[in-house]
C-alpha cells in the first residue's frame, strides 16, 4: 500500500484545521486567515495530485484497483459481539483520485479569486473560515469509505452552505434562502438516513468496500437483492431509492431543486464553489460512489434496474425543466443557477444510462466551465457596481476584455460548441448512452431538446450583457429641474452599471486558469482517445481514432453540433442582431408570447405551488398542533392540576375540621383529666389525709351495708 493511501485523511484535514485557526482570529486579521486557507488547500491539490499519480501507477486489469484504510471507532451492544461495532474508513481509487484534484484545483482558484471579490468585506476573516469548513467537508466525502462517514461529511457540507448562502445575513433575502435551502436539503437528507439505517441493519457494515465483507461487495449486495418489501421490489432498490433521495437534495433535482437558484444570495465566489466543485456535485458523486447497489436492483435477465430508471428519469427531466426557466430569467447568477440545475439532471440521466465513467466526466468538466462562468459573472458584477439584471448591462466586452473573451469560453463549453470545447464531448456522450438506453428513447430525446435550450438561453445571456451597448451608465442628457428654478442639473440614474471597469488581476488570472481547462479537459475523454472513461473503469486507455469515423459517432456529432449551433443561432437572431437599447423595454420571448414568458419567468409556479400546499399545510398544522396544545393538551394538564388543588383543599379541610378538631379536643379532654389528677397529688399532708379519712369513711359504709344485706 502506498505511503499516500495511509496519509489521505491529511486532505480535508488540513482545511478542516484551518478553517479551526481562522475561527480564532481577530477581525483585522485579513491576510493570515486567506494565508491559511490558500495554503492549506495548495497542499491539499498537492497531496491529491500525489493521490491520483498513485492511482495511476496501479492500473486495472478490468476491474477498479482499491486501496484503502479502516478503523475501528466505537463498541456498542455485547463487547463480545464483534458486529456490534463502527468502522470507518478511506479509500483511493480512480474515482476518488480523480475528484480529489478537481475539487482542490476548483477550490483554489476560487479561493484566490476570492481575495478580490470579498476584499472590503468586513467579514473577510470569517468568509474564509467558512469556506475552508465547506472544502474540508467535501473532501471528507470524496475519500469516505463508510457511508457513515460520508454522512457526517455530507451534513458538514450542508451546515457550511448555510453558513455561506446566509453570509451576509443582513439581507433578509439571504437568511431566508439559507434557511431554505438548509430545510430543503434535509428533507432529502432524511431519506438518506433511513436508507442508511436500513442498509446497516440488513448488512451489518457500512463499510463500502471491506475485503468482501463491505456492503457494497457481492455478498452483500447478493443477499440485498434476495430480500424483498412488501411492495414487491428488493430490499437493494428501495435502499438505493432512499439514498438517491439525499443525492436528489444535495444536487437540486426535481422536486427538491428549489433551494439552488434562491443559494445566488451568497457571495459569488459561494455560488461557484456550490454549483462547480463542491455541494451539488456531491449527489451526484454520491450515486457513481453507490452505483454497485443502484446497479443492483431486481432487473434481472439483463433489465435495467429499476433504481437507474428513476436517476435516468429524474435526470432527463430535471434537464429540460430548468434549461426552459433559464430562458426567461434575467438575473445574471440565477440564469448559471438553473443551468446548474440542468447541468446535474444531465449528469444524473449520464449515470442511469451510460453509467459511473459517463455521468462523472460531464461532472468533471461542468465544474471548471460553471465555476468559469460564476467567476466571470462575479467580475461582471464586480466591475458593474454590483448589479445583477442583465437588461441593465450592454456593450461590457469593450470594457472587460478579459472577462468577455474567459466567460464566451465558458459559454461554448456549456453548450457543446463542436468540437473543440470540453461540454461538447462529455454531453455527447450522455447523449450516446441515452440514445442507446434499452428502456426509452424519451430520455434521449429530452436531451437533445435541453441542448437546444442550453445554447440558446447562454447566447441570450451573453448578448444581453456583453453585446449592444451599455443601456445603464451615467448619462449627463439626464438634465434634471431644479426646485423653484428653470436651472436644471445633470444627476447620474444610478440605474444599473455606470463606470463599468475589468476586474484585478487577482480576479481575471483564475479565470484564465479555468478558460484552458474548460478547453482542454474535453481531450481526454473523446471517442478517439477515451482515457478518463476507461481510467476510471479499471482498464487501459487505447488510443482509437477510427472510432471517430464511425457512423452512429458520426451522426450523434452531427446532430449535437447542428442542435448546438441551432440554438446559439436563434438566441442570437432574436437577441443579437437588434440588442435592445431599453433596460425597462419587454424581452423578445415576452413580446411574442408573453404567457408562456410569464409561466418560464414565474419557475412554472412550483414556488407558488409549494407556497399553497406543502408551506400552508404546515402552518395550518404548526397552528393545529399549538391549538391543541394550548386547549387539549394544556387543558388536560390544567385539569389535572385544579383536581389535585382541588383534593389538596379537601385534605386540607378534613386534616384540619376532622383529624385535627379531633385530635385537639381529645388532647384538650386529657389534659382537664391529667389537671384533675394533679390536684390529687398537690403535696399537702392535710389533703392526702382527708382523702384517707373519706375512703375510710366509704369502706366502713360499704362494710356495713354487706352486713346488713347477708
Amino acid at each position: 500500500m502506498d505511503w499516500i493511501v495511509q496519509k489521505l485523511w491529511l486532505i480535508p484535514a488540513l482545511p478542516l484545521v484551518a478553517a479551526g485557526l481562522s475561527a480564532l482570529l481577530k477581525q483585522r486579521q485579513r491576510r493570515l486567515a486567506a494565508a491559511l486557507a490558500i495554503g492549506a488547500m495548495v497542499l491539499a491539490l498537492a497531496l491529491s495530485c500525489m493521490a491520483f499519480v498513485s492511482a495511476l501507477q496501479h492500473p486495472g486489469q478490468g476491474s477498479v484497483v482499491r486501496q484503502g484504510v479502516n478503523f475501528f471507532w466505537f463498541q456498542f451492544g455485547d463487547p463480545r459481539n464483534s458486529d456490534a461495532a463502527v468502522w470507518l474508513g478511506w479509500v483511493l481509487d480512480p474515482l476518488t483520485a480523480v475528484m480529489l484534484v478537481m475539487v482542490t484545483l476548483v477550490g483554489l482558484l476560487i479561493f484566490i479569486y476570492s481575495l478580490g471579490y470579498m476584499a472590503h468585506d468586513d467579514n473577510f476573516t470569517r468568509f474564509f473560515c467558512f469556506l475552508s469548513l465547506f472544502a474540508a467537508g467535501m473532501l471528507g466525502v470524496l475519500i469516505a469509505n463508510s457511508l457513515l462517514l460520508l454522512f457526517i461529511c455530507w451534513e458538514l457540507v450542508g451546515l457550511t452552505s448555510y453558513l455561506l448562502i446566509g453570509f451576509w445575513y443582513h439581507k433578509p433575502s439571504a437568511a431566508a434562502a439559507a434557511k431554505k435551502a438548509f430545510i430543503t436539503t434535509r428533507i432529502g437528507d432524511l431519506a438518506l438516513l433511513l436508507g442508511m439505517v436500513w442498509l446497516y441493519s440488513q448488512t451489518g457494515t457500512l463499510l463500502f468496500y471491506d475485503g468482501g465483507h463491505g456492503c457494497l461487495e457481492q455478498s452483500a449486495l447478493a443477499r440485498l437483492v434476495a430480500q424483498t418489501t412488501t411492495l414487491g421490489m428488493a430490499a437493494s432498490t428501495g435502499i438505493a431509492l432512499l439514498i438517491f433521495c439525499g443525492a436528489i437534495g444535495k444536487s437540486g433535482q426535481v422536486p427538491l431543486h428549489v433551494w439552488l437558484p434562491d443559494a445566488m444570495e451568497g457571495p459569488t465566489p459561494v455560488s461557484a464553489l456550490i454549483h462547480a466543485a463542491t455541494m451539488v456535485a456531491a449527489g451526484v458523486f454520491l450515486v457513481a460512489r453507490v452505483y454497485p447497489l443502484m446497479a443492483a436492483g431486481d432487473g434481472g435477465g439483463g433489465a435495467v434496474a429499476a433504481a437507474l430508471q428513476v436517476v435516468a428519469w429524474v435526470g432527463a427531466i430535471t434537464a429540460v425543466f430548468a434549461a426552459s426557466i433559464a430562458a426567461a430569467q434575467t438575473d445574471i447568477k440565477r440564469i448559471l443557477a438553473y443551468s446548474t440545475v440542468s447541468q446535474l439532471g444531465f449528469m444524473m440521466r449520464g449515470l442511469g444510462t451510460g453509467g459511473v465513467a459517463v455521468g462523472m466526466f460531464h461532472l468533471i468538466t461542468h465544474a471548471c466551465f460553471k465555476a468559469l462562468l460564476f467567476l466571470g459573472t462575479g467580475s461582471v458584477i464586480h466591475g458593474c457596481h454590483e448589479e445583477q439584471d442583465i437588461r441593465r448591462m450592454g456593450g461590457l466586452r469593450q470594457f472587460m476584455p478579459i472577462t468577455f473573451a474567459t466567460y464566451a469560453v465558458g459559454m461554448l463549453a456549456l453548450s457543446g460548441f463542436p468540437l473543440v470545447f470540453s461540454g461538447f464531448w462529455s454531453k455527447d456522450e450522455i447523449l450516446h448512452s441515452a440514445h442507446g438506453w434499452s428502456v426509452s428513447h424519451w430520455p434521449f430525446y429530452l436531451g437533445v431538446f435541453g441542448a437546444l435550450l442550453t445554447a440558446f438561453y447562454m447566447t441570450r445571456q451573453v448578448c444581453y450583457v456583453f453585446f449592444g451597448s451599455l443601456r445603464s451608465r451615467r448619462r449627463e442628457e439626464d438634465l434634471i429641474p431644479l426646485p423653484g428654478s428653470t436651472e436644471t442639473k445633470s444627476e447620474p440614474t444610478h440605474v444599473g452599471c455606470y463606470d463599468v471597469h475589468e476586474s484585478p488581476a487577482v480576479m481575471t488570472w483564475p479565470l484564465v486558469g479555468l478558460a484552458l481547462l474548460a478547453i482542454l479537459l474535453g481531450f481526454v475523454g473523446t471517442p478517439a482517445w477515451p482515457w478518463f472513461q476507461d481510467f476510471l473503469n479499471g482498464e487501459r486507455a487505447v488510443l482509437a481514432p477510427g472510432k471517430l469515423a464511425e457512423p452512429a459517432t458520426l451522426w450523434l456529432m452531427a446532430l449535437s453540433s447542428v442542435v448546438v449551433i441551432s440554438g446559439m443561432g436563434l438566441g442570437w437572431w432574436l437577441y443579437g442582431r437588434k440588442p435592445q437599447t431599453d433596460p425597462g423595454a419587454l424581452d423578445v420571448l415576452e413580446r411574442a408570447r408573453p404567457d408562456i414568458y410569464a409561466l418560464l419567468r414565474r419557475k412554472y409556479f412550483v414556488d407558488e405551488v409549494y407556497d399553497a400546499t406543502v408551506i400552508r399545510f404546515n402552518s395550518w398544522w404548526a397552528r393545529s398542533c399549538d391549538w391543541w396544545d394550548d386547549w387539549v393538551w394544556n387543558g388536560a394538564v390544567q385539569l389535572v392540576s385544579y383536581a389535585v388543588v382541588g383534593l389538596s383543599w379537601l385534605n386540607r379541610v378534613f386534616d384540619e375540621y376532622v383529624v385535627n378538631l379531633g385530635f385537639d379536643r381529645g388532647c384538650r379532654g386529657l389534659t382537664e383529666g391529667g389537671g384533675l389528677m394533679s390536684r390529687l397529688q398537690g403535696g399537702g399532708v392535710q389533703g392526702y389525709l382527708r382523702v384517707i379519712g373519706v375512703a375510710l369513711g366509704v369502706l366502713v359504709l360499704l362494710l356495713l351495708w354487706g352486713c346488713h344485706a347477708s
